[in-house]
C-alpha cells in the first residue's frame, strides 16, 4: 500500500473511532457502529490487497473492542476484519455499478454485525440469557440494529464517496 493510502485508511479510521467514542454518550447498551461506514470508505477508496483488508479490519476491530460498550466487546476482533472482507469483496464484484460504494458498505456492515451477534452468541450465552429471556430475542433486538446501521452507514458512504474520491483523485493530478 502506498504511503497516500496509509493515511487515507488512518485519517477515516480515526474519524470513525472519533464518532465511535462520542456515540458513547448515547445510553443503552448497543449503539450503532460508524467505524464501519469509514473503513469501507477508505476500503473502497484505496482497494487494497486481501492481507491489506484483514490489516484494517484488525485495527478497526481493536478501535471497536477498546471503545465500546456492547455486551461483548471483543467480539470486534472477529467481526470487523469479516466485514472488511465482505466490503472488499463486494466493491470488487459490483465496482461497475454506480451504487457499489452503497451496498459494499451495506454488505460490509450486515457481514460484521452478524458476525458480532453469532460470536456473542456462542461465547457469552450465559451473559445473553441474564438479559434477554432467549437467545432468539437477542438475536431479533441486535439484528435490527444491524440492519439499521448497514442503512445508515451505506448512506454516510454514498454521500461521502463522491466527494472523497474527488480530493484523491486531485492529489493525483
Amino acid at each position: 500500500m502506498k504511503s497516500q493510502d496509509i493515511a487515507v485508511v488512518g485519517i477515516l479510521l480515526a474519524v470513525g473511532a472519533i464518532v465511535r467514542y462520542l456515540s458513547l454518550a448515547i445510553p443503552g447498551p448497543i449503539v450503532s457502529n460508524l467505524v464501519i461506514a469509514f473503513y469501507c470508505l477508505a476500503i473502497i477508496l484505496v482497494i487494497p490487497t486481501f492481507t491489506e483488508v484483514i490489516g484494517i479490519g484488525i485495527v478497526a476491530g481493536v478501535l471497536c473492542a477498546l471503545l465500546s460498550h456492547s455486551i461483548f466487546p471483543p467480539a470486534n476482533l472477529i467481526s470487523e476484519p469479516v466485514g472488511a472482507v465482505a466490503c472488499l469483496l463486494t466493491y470488487k464484484a459490483l465496482r461497475k455499478l454506480s451504487i457499489s460504494p452503497a451496498l459494499s458498505t451495506l454488505i460490509g456492515t450486515l457481514a460484521s454485525g452478524t458476525t458480532f451477534v453469532i460470536v456473542a452468541m456462542l461465547l457469552i450465552a450465559p451473559t445473553i440469557l441474564s438479559k434477554f429471556a432467549t437467545m432468539g430475542a437477542f438475536a431479533a433486538a441486535v439484528i435490527e440494529i444491524v440492519v439499521l446501521t448497514a442503512i445508515v452507514n451505506a448512506s454516510i458512504v454514498l454521500i461521502l464517496y463522491l466527494p472523497a474520491s474527488r480530493v484523491l483523485s486531485r492529489g493525483k493530478a
